[in-house]
């Protein structure tokens, strides 16, 4: 007993390191942000977008870039359409986006974009911007990105919105989620100089970081974390540049979202696994970029350890008949719930999605988000290994005000 004791003992002083440390990088968040000064554009873009049946959608993408703000001549989109059974690429064409149809077979976006970045390097693009095909951009996306840039930035995250928030709590939840991803990690980070979260869509890579790296090489479901984790050993910051504003079209569905969260938290282990010994190997110029990159690919092991012990301390409260212990649990429980009801209502006004229309995702934000405890604890035992399509409605540039 007394050996189970200090093994739960140093399981629960390990999870205390890791609030620690993200409570004191968070507040970094107070400190003021100084933006890039506004310059003329200058850097020539390649958008590039690897589709797999997104008929529905990619045609607002590619509007909504070829709509941008910015001289044509420096902007060019390009659709990667791989393992279709649909017409994503007829689509695509038919917006006006240019195609790169790959060779032999794909087995997931990692690969897509591998062939992609081949061809695309040896044109004359000074810049790269990744997104899914369900994105949408502000009019001056690639003028916020271009500022950045010419402002010293190698590799720049933008904010990304949900662009159908009042379709369904659901939806309106992932909005609340990048909110606060963008208040407590991004923010933060960009003013102590660690590096934005380069999760998921949205994100500008300058041409010389890919010839350092040798293109774009990534294995697993996770592309964009292990493509994080690369630029983290070879010490290159992801700046924020909350400037540049892209849409993503959420799912709607509670069912779904697990589905999709299940693969992300599968996705971040195996980048953790494949990655993490040699994020360590050789020396580096920015060895905190480093022990963030470590702590973030360590974090959802740690949430899976917290969410067992919980529930070892709430089974062993009922195996003991220790009412105090079940009424000071329901006690947090309840807690929780008005604290993250509050924090929904707040998130909704930082992340600029307003009141209305909000009340089922700030009712069921708290859950929403301690949803994420239980899959990080299947994924610890199941692991993702094929991505599965998510459907998508397709929201125009016009209906959110962007076009």
């Amino acid at each position: 007993m007394e050996q189970l004791d200090m093994i739960f003992f140093g399981l629960s002083l390990g999870l205390k390191v890791f609030t620690i440390y993200f409570a004191v990088v968070a507040l970094f968040m107070l400190k003021k942000r100084v933006r890039p000064r506004r310059a003329k554009p200058q850097t020539r873009f390649a958008v590039v977008v690897a589709a797999r049946n997104e008929e529905a959608v990619i045609g607002g993408l590619v509007q909504s870039v070829l709509a941008q703000d910015y001289p044509p001549e420096l902007r060019d989109v390009y659709v990667v359409p791989n393992n279709c059974t649909d017409g994503t690429e007829a689509a695509a064409l038919s917006a006006g986006a240019k195609i790169i149809r790959c060779v032999g077979p794909v087995s997931g976006k990692g690969d897509a974009l591998h062939q992609a970045f081949e061809k695309l390097l040896h044109q004359d693009y000074d810049a790269f911007v990744v997104f899914d095909a369900d994105n949408t951009l502000a009019p001056d996306y690639l003028a916020r990105m271009n500022d950045a840039l010419l402002a010293g930035a190698k590799v720049c995250k933008s904010r990304t919105k949900a662009s159908n928030p009042r379709a369904s709590g659901v939806a309106g939840c992932y909005g609340l989620y990048n909110a606060c991803f963008d208040l407590i990690w991004n923010r933060p980070r960009s003013a102590c100089g660690l590096s934005a979260k380069l999760i998921g869509t949205g994100f500008a890579v300058h041409r010389s970081v890919l010839e350092d790296l040798g293109g774009w090489n990534t294995s697993t479901i996770a592309e964009d974390a292990e493509f994080a984790s690369q630029l983290a050993r070879a010490g290159y910051q992801v700046a924020w540049v909350p400037e540049a504003v892209n849409y993503d079209e959420e799912p709607t569905s509670f069912r779904v979202s697990l589905h999709q969260r299940k693969r992300w938290c599968s996705g971040l282990m195996q980048v953790a696994r494949r990655t993490l010994p040699a994020l360590w190997q050789g020396e580096s110029p920015a060895p905190l970029r480093r022990w963030d990159m470590t702590m973030f690919l360590a974090a959802p092991f740690s949430q899976a350890v917290s969410a067992i012990l919980l529930l070892l301390g709430v089974l062993t409260s009922f195996a003991q008949g220790d009412t105090l212990g079940l009424l000071v649990m329901a006690g947090s429980f309840a807690l929780y719930l008005a604290g993250g009801m509050a924090l929904g209502a707040a998130l909704c006004l930082v992340g600029g999605y307003g009141l209305w229309g909000m009340g089922r995702t700030i009712l069921i934000f708290p859950v929403f988000m301690a949803s994420w405890l239980p899959l990080q604890v299947i994924s610890l035992f199941k692991d993702t290994k094929k991505w599965k399509p998510i459907a998508h409605g397709g929201v125009c540039p016009q209906q959110i005000g962007i076009v």
